[in-house]
């Protein structure tokens, strides 16, 4: 690639990212924002979990699907779908929303309040073919010495998006309400895909015989990751890593609003997602090292570290600070993966294996969130208020129902941490770092 060309692709790139980032604000928008209002509606703990698992359960079963259209389609096309997708959906959510009682939505078991957060979360779903078509442009468009750093620019306007959203969904809610979110909503939408349409993205074609074009062959793509020894080994990691995680994605809200108000709570998670920011100009500036599985690892060590205490007290700055040290190390954490993809896999098949990860490191949570709201709702939440832990843990740990959801809490970032230091010492990290080297 001549200095020309490249020049030409890094612009080209930016422009691409620029729009992915506008394109992640407003999914994340509407993600937020239906997670704050349903709270608020049915002030449910429950609800939020279960929407929480529908979201990952989602994300879980559509990964390799979406995966396998990037890599049998152009990257460009693969984009317009997904912002097409999304305007569709949040469409019907805004028509459904428009012709529909407010009282209907206060009812968990109204029929309707599900349809519309289904609608609504699927339309922000559609993002991930976007995401997974993003992850393997860097492959094509920039030089194998620059990708970490490329991977890092993606992370930070993964967390521009992340608090820009943060912030106007909780002030959308607390001030306008759902109909002008989604009004909102549509609007970017719009302007996303018209902005993407007149964009030029250079690919090589690649000619796919019959018996070799990219197919939903499940057994195909398990056959490429297993061409590359220990890269199983470190999507089952993810996996479980993202099995723990189901838990801070279906309790945070509801242990945050215990807290604070829904506008406070929404503007700090605008300031904390500086965090993701921080992250991600840190690798994008320096990159990961030159053993991003290493990497990877000790970042996890040091965030299960932070899982364990963040919530000792009941304080909104213990929780502020902990948070905020978890965001600055998830873009690391990505990073590291996607780099390590990137130099593994080819090109041609890197939308499959994107796709495949992102189902099987996703399919955890969804059973996480499902399980954990039942579990702190009827276990221990009442052990907290009523049970044996007043009087074993409440003199130093407190009491109450969001106690009971810090104690589940420090029990995930313990197990996240001994399960990081083992996989340090198995076979499969040894083996994946040899081949990342060789």
């Amino acid at each position: 690639m001549n200095t020309i060309d490249e020049k030409k692709n890094y612009r080209i790139f930016y422009e691409i990212v620029v729009n992915s980032l506008a394109a992640s604000l407003v999914n994340n928008f509407v993600w937020f924002a239906l997670t704050f209002w349903v709270y608020l509606e049915t002030k449910s703990v429950l609800t939020t979990s279960l929407m929480a698992g529908v979201y990952s359960g989602t994300v879980a079963l559509t990964g390799f699907f979406l995966g396998t259209i990037v890599d049998r389609y152009p990257k460009k096309k693969s984009m317009l779908f997904s912002s097409l997708g999304s305007l569709v959906l949040y469409t019907a959510a805004f028509l459904l929303y428009s012709i529909t009682p407010l009282a209907v939505f206060k009812n968990v078991q109204s029929p309707a309040l599900w349809i519309f957060v289904l609608l609504a979360l699927v339309g922000a779903l559609a993002g991930n073919l976007r995401a997974i078509a993003l992850s393997t442009l860097v492959s094509v468009l920039l030089p194998e010495e620059e990708r970490d750093k490329a991977n890092g620019l993606v992370g930070t306007a993964n967390g521009v998006s992340f608090l820009v959203a943060s912030i106007f969904s909780g002030l959308a809610i607390g001030y306008l309400g759902m109909f002008w979110m989604l009004v909102v909503a549509l609007g970017l939408t719009v302007l996303v895909l018209i902005h993407l349409v007149f964009r030029k993205i250079p690919e090589k074609t690649i000619q796919h015989s019959e018996e070799h074009a990219p197919s939903f062959d499940v057994r195909k793509t398990i056959a490429i990751i297993n061409a590359i020894p220990g890269l199983f080994g470190l999507i089952f990691f993810n996996c479980f890593n993202n099995f723990l995680g189901g838990v801070f994605m279906a309790l945070m809200d509801p242990y945050g609003l215990s807290l604070v108000s829904v506008q406070v709570w929404g503007l700090l998670w605008g300031l904390l997602s500086l965090g993701f920011i921080l992250g991600g100009i840190a690798v994008a500036r320096k990159g990961l090292g030159n053993n991003p599985l290493r990497t990877l690892f000790l970042t996890n060590i040091i965030m299960w570290a932070v899982c364990c205490v963040f919530t000792l007290h009941a304080s909104i700055i213990l929780l502020s600070i902990g948070l905020f040290v978890y965001m600055c190390l998830i873009p690391v954490i990505e990073a590291a993966e996607q780099t390590i993809v990137q130099k593994v896999i080819p090109p041609e098949k890197q939308g499959r294996v994107f796709g495949f990860t992102q189902s099987i490191e996703q399919a955890a949570s969804p059973v996480t969130a499902l399980l954990i709201g039942p579990i702190a709702q009827y276990l221990f939440i009442p052990y907290m208020t009523t049970g044996d832990g007043i009087r074993w843990l409440g003199p130093w740990f407190g009491t109450g129902a969001d106690r009971g959801i810090a104690l589940i809490f420090t029990i995930t970032g313990i197990i996240g941490l001994v399960i990081t230091l083992l996989a340090m010492r198995s076979k499969p990290y040894h083996t994946l770092a040899k081949n990342y080297e060789s």
